[in-house]
């Protein structure tokens, strides 16, 4: 059984406060000290499900960010990388002498004690680590769990379960993942970004060493032996005493090989070789990029010592996660699908998967970039990727935590797109997005609403306008 609560800073999660408590990564944390018997409370900017879901849990969510929604017997309150120094409330902690936890110290210490996973690369970490969690709950094990994105089936990003591990999604962004000390760490691919806090490859490469040197003695590295950031990290740790290496993929090198990935409509059908044996299991979302993630999955399950035909049958019990192509609906013959997709990486591999599916019919594409940094690096890339769609409509960036940077904007995506020989319609204000997606959509079209900011509200408008 694990403990209570975490001791990052000792008493610190009796009475946390979270500032930002709506986000994936620090709603998670909220959920799983609630359900483990904390006095849980936080803001965030504006009310939402996550919050509501809280409240559910007995958590206290303000709406806003102001001094005095840090009560006075907080015992610590948890901040990400994204919080501000003049965040009101954390000014306020700082007067009242209120011990701060980075959320990933705080999620170290949940992991504390159990056999942990923990999942990182820059892209698949949301859908790798839910596969894991579903299949293990389908096994009976009851694992705790701590994910980016909410599960189709449970509804929910976290979950304090009663078994001994604990799955986690593994943040390389701000380098917190170097917090871990996991039994298994999963590596999908090692690749530049988050450019703000990265300023070249061999900083990314140094990171993710740090990450795999925390692996317990004893503990297994699971790396894609494809991606070629992957096979360079491989390479530079396997002097280590420590972990034991797993590889998978499609290369021939591979430990855990994959023999064949069948298409079959929003579904995959994956053959594997695994100790001299093939073993075929079902995805249940397309595209060679999640089946590729199942086969992670599949390889830190095994590491586990599971049995590899139980946790593959189990995988198949996976339904998908919130804004990883998920179904919003259809209307008037046309589907409209939700990516989170914000780097050319998980875009190519999004509208390749979605072109596979489509068999014929027209891909349209909503595309929101994130970042104004990320679209300064890699903007031509996100243009070039946009040709694989039959027409695209390009918002103005979203620009989460930054602020703007002089000369950067959408346009530099829709020149690359159209040099690319794309289609594309630039639209500067949000809410004209249904209407404009009306005229262009015909019977059996899929539309495809990409990018990690607020594009996702869109779904269910452009559903209402089709309709109509």
């Amino acid at each position: 059984m694990a403990p209570a609560v975490p001791a990052a800073v000792p008493g610190a999660m009796e009475r946390p406060h979270f500032i930002g408590i709506g986000g994936a990564g620090m709603s998670g944390i909220a959920k799983i000290l609630a359900q483990r018997g904390a006095k849980v409370a936080g803001s965030d900017a504006r009310d939402s499900a996550t919050a509501e879901s809280l409240r559910a849990l007995g958590a206290t969510v303000h709406i806003g960010h102001a001094a005095e929604h840090l009560a006075q017997d907080a015992t610590g309150v948890v901040v990400s990388s994204a919080i501000r120094a003049d965040n009101p409330e954390l000014v306020r902690a700082a007067e009242l002498s209120v011990p701060v936890v980075h959320r990933s110290d705080a999620l170290a210490s949940l992991m504390a004690g159990l056999r942990s996973i923990a999942v990182a690369g820059t892209h698949g970490k949301t859908t790798t680590t839910s596969m894991l969690a579903v299949a293990l709950t389908e096994l009976g094990l009851d694992p705790s769990y701590a994910i980016g994105g909410d599960l189709a089936g449970p509804g929910t990003n976290a979950r304090h379960g009663d078994g001994d591990i604990f799955v986690a999604e593994a943040d390389e962004s701000d380098r917190s993942f170097q917090k871990y000390d996991p039994e298994v760490a999963i590596v999908l691919n090692v690749e530049l970004d988050h450019h703000a806090n990265y300023a070249s490859m061999d900083e990314i490469y140094e990171s993710f060493e740090t990450f795999v040197g925390k692996v317990v003695p004893g503990g297994t590295l699971v790396v894609s032996a494809d991606q070629p950031g992957a096979v360079e990290l491989t390479r530079r740790v396997r002097d280590l005493s420590t972990p034991n290496v797993v590889t998978y993929g499609e290369s021939q090198t591979a430990d855990l090989r994959v023999h064949k990935i069948t298409p079959r409509g929003l579904t995959s059908e994956v053959t594997v070789l695994l100790e001299g044996k093939l073993l075929t299991f079902t995805v249940s979302v397309p595209g060679r990029h999640y089946a590729l993630n199942a086969v992670a999955a599949l390889a830190a399950g095994v590491a586990l010592g599971i049995p590899a035909h139980n946790l593959a049958s189990a995988i198949g019990a996976y339904k998908g996660v919130k804004r990883r192509l998920q179904l919003k609906g259809e209307a008037a013959g046309v589907q409209v699908i939700d990516s989170y997709a914000h780097h050319p990486t998980e875009m190519t591999a999004d509208l390749e998967a979605m072109r596979g599916a489509a068999e014929g019919s027209r891909l349209l594409v909503v595309f929101q970039p994130h970042l104004f940094s990320r679209t300064q690096e890699l903007g031509t890339e996100m243009g070039q990727a946009l040709a694989l769609a039959d027409a695209s409509v390009v918002l103005d960036i979203y620009p989460a935590r930054e602020d703007p940077i002089p000369g950067i904007s959408s346009d530099l995506i829709i020149d690359a797109a159209e040099a690319a020989g794309a289609e594309v319609t630039a639209v500067h204000d949000k809410t004209a997005v249904p209407d404009v997606i009306a005229g262009m959509a015909r019977p059996g079209d899929l539309v495809l609403t990409m990018g990690a900011g607020d594009v996702t509200d869109l779904g269910p408008d452009i559903l209402a306008r089709l309709s109509n």
